[in-house]
C-alpha cells in the first residue's frame, strides 16, 4: 500500500505502514497469537477486551488448526460479547454500521445495503445477517480464509465507490480510538445515505480526519498520481505511474475512472 502526506495528515498511516496479518502454512505459536491479537482489535473496534471475556474455545480451535481464520473471526462475531457491545447496545442502524467497518473494512455505501441487511435480521436472525458478510465474495475476495479483516476504506480499489472513503472516516477517527469512544451507540450515517451525499474530509489540528469542512479548494488544479497494474497475460513486470491535472469538479469523476480500469490512486495534491 501507498503511504501518502494525506495518509499521514487523515491519520490512517499506521494502517498503510502495517502488513497484512496473515496466517501462512507452517506458522508457529508467534504466528497465530499475532492473528488472535489483530482479530480482536479489529472485530470489536479496538475496545479493550478482558481475559475473561476472550473466546478462549474458538482461539484453542483456531491454535490446533481445526478452524481457519475467517471462522475464528466469525466466532467472534456471533459471540454473545460481539452482540452486547454493538447489537443490544445501539440502534441497529448502528450494528449495519459497524458490522460493515469491522467485518468488511469499509462503510455502507448506500440505503440499499442497509435495507438489505435489516431485512435479512428481521427475516432470518442475529447469525445469519453476521455471516452474510463473512461469507459474501466481497470478503472472499480481499480477505480470503486465513487473512485477517482490516481497514480498506481509505484506499481506492476496484468495486469500490468514492463515497466510501468520506464515510469511512465517519465511523473512523484515529488509530487511538475505538467503537466506544467513536460517535458511542448513535448511527453516524442515517442523514447522509438517506440523502445520497457525502461529507468533505479535512485534516484537523491533531492530524485525525475530520468530516464536514470544506471540501476543497474549487478554482485549483489537482495533480493526481496513479498507478496502473500490468495487463493480465503481458509480460511487463514494473507497474506504470502516470500523472493527471484534473480540475476540482472533475476529481470525483476521475477517480472513479481510475477505479474502473484496474489503477491505483496514490497521491492526489494541489497542482
Amino acid at each position: 500500500m501507498a503511504v501518502t502526506t494525506a495518509a499521514g495528515r487523515l491519520g490512517v498511516s499506521p494502517y498503510n505502514e502495517s502488513m497484512r496479518v496473515e496466517l501462512r502454512p507452517n506458522w508457529v505459536e508467534g504466528d497465530v497469537e499475532a492473528v488472535i491479537r489483530a482479530a480482536y482489535r479489529q472485530v470489536f473496534g479496538n475496545q479493550y477486551i478482558m481475559a475473561s471475556e476472550r473466546n478462549t474455545s474458538a482461539e484453542s480451535l483456531l491454535r490446533q488448526g481445526d478452524i481457519s481464520v475467517r471462522d475464528f473471526v466469525r466466532a467472534l462475531a456471533l459471540s454473545d460479547l460481539y452482540r452486547d457491545k454493538f447489537f443490544l447496545s445501539g440502534p441497529q442502524n448502528r450494528f449495519i454500521e459497524l458490522n460493515y467497518k469491522n467485518l468488511l473494512g469499509r462503510a455502507p455505501y448506500g440505503q440499499d445495503e442497509i435495507a438489505f441487511h435489516t431485512d435479512l435480521y428481521n427475516t432470518y436472525g442475529y447469525a445469519a445477517e453476521i455471516n452474510s458478510y463473512l461469507d459474501s465474495q466481497e470478503y472472499r475476495d480481499n480477505f480470503g480464509d486465513n487473512v485477517v479483516p482490516s481497514y480498506r476504506g481509505h484506499l481506492t480499489q476496484r468495486s469500490q465507490k468514492t463515497v466510501g472513503f468520506t464515510r469511512f472516516f465517519q465511523l473512523y477517527r484515529g488509530y487511538g480510538t475505538s467503537d466506544r469512544t467513536q460517535g458511542g451507540t448513535r448511527a453516524r450515517l442515517v442523514s447522509e445515505i438517506a440523502k445520497n451525499s457525502a461529507s468533505p474530509v479535512g485534516s484537523g489540528a491533531t492530524g485525525a480526519a475530520v468530516v464536514g469542512g470544506s471540501g476543497g479548494d474549487r478554482e485549483k488544479l489537482y495533480r493526481v498520481r496513479v498507478t496502473q497494474a500490468a495487463v493480465a497475460g503481458s509480460p511487463q513486470v514494473r507497474r506504470t505511474c502516470t500523472e493527471f491535472l484534473v480540475p476540482y469538479e472533475q476529481l470525483s469523476r476521475k477517480l472513479q475512472q481510475v477505479n474502473r480500469t484496474g489503477g491505483r490512486v496514490t497521491k492526489v495534491d494541489l497542482a
